[in-house]
């Protein structure tokens, strides 16, 4: 199951997930976006949301608006839901409208393998400049020679105290887990790297989890700010 998690409030950028995206709020783009890959459920926060999508047909259940994080709210969908502990979850962000359907399911099969294997999580990320790294939203992440992350970070990593010849890896708001890991990942206490760089996925790297990687190529960008729903716009116009 594809769960997306709709917060209403944003602190950057004020109800973003309701700004219009090929003539619907974002969030419910994003919805149609990946429902050819899987069912979806949008976890919402606000009775407004709820009844957006309901309107537009999709599956919503209203979570409690107290939750630090979006995977704590698809935690508490899973819970509402009564999903089995080895059902797949992936995490689609509600400001990622742009996300290819056929790169979501490389991702799902991708997901299903590893999962089984030697994997907590799952995630992907695409390749960035080095003048792009320079943007603190956009999250950045190093991985080990076997494609596991090894950090994840705002801030430009690796540092290039030499020349770096190797490409940058911007990480894609997307993740995937079994019911069972993710109740685990939720029980874990919020960690200090996770508040510092205000970035969830790290709580699963200081807890010694595994979270491994898949590179895949794509025109998609999340939408964090203003500047960035603009610059979205113009390129979809394009």
């Amino acid at each position: 199951m594809i769960i997306i998690p709709a917060r209403l409030k944003s602190t950057r950028f004020a109800e973003k997930i309701l700004c219009e995206i090929k003539g619907v709020p974002m969030f419910i783009a994003t919805a149609r976006q990946v429902s050819s890959v899987d069912e979806v459920c949008i976890a919402v926060d606000d009775e407004k949301v709820l009844h957006i999508a309901k309107d537009f047909n999709f599956k919503a259940v209203l979570t409690q608006k107290n939750h630090e994080s979006g995977t704590d709210r698809i935690n508490e969908v899973c819970e509402i839901l009564k999903l089995k502990n080895d059902e797949l979850i992936i995490n689609v962000q509600a400001d990622e409208p742009f996300i290819e359907s056929e790169n979501l399911a490389k991702f799902k099969a991708f997901s299903e393998d590893c999962l089984k294997r030697d994997a907590f999580m799952a995630s992907c990320y695409k390749k960035i400049s080095s003048a792009q790294a320079q943007d603190p939203n956009l999250v950045k992440v190093v991985c080990d020679n076997q494609g596991f992350a090894l950090y994840f970070s705002r801030a430009k990593i690796p540092y290039e105290r030499e020349k770096y010849t190797e490409d940058f890896k911007g990480h894609l708001g997307i993740y995937a887990y079994s019911v069972k890991a993710l109740n685990e990942f939720c029980h874990f206490k919020n960690s200090h790297l996770e508040k510092a760089e205000k970035l969830e996925q790290l709580r699963a790297i200081e807890n010694s989890k595994k979270i491994k990687m898949l590179e895949i190529s794509t025109q998609s960008m999340g939408i964090d700010t203003k500047e960035d729903y603009e610059k979205a716009l113009k390129i979809f116009k394009a």
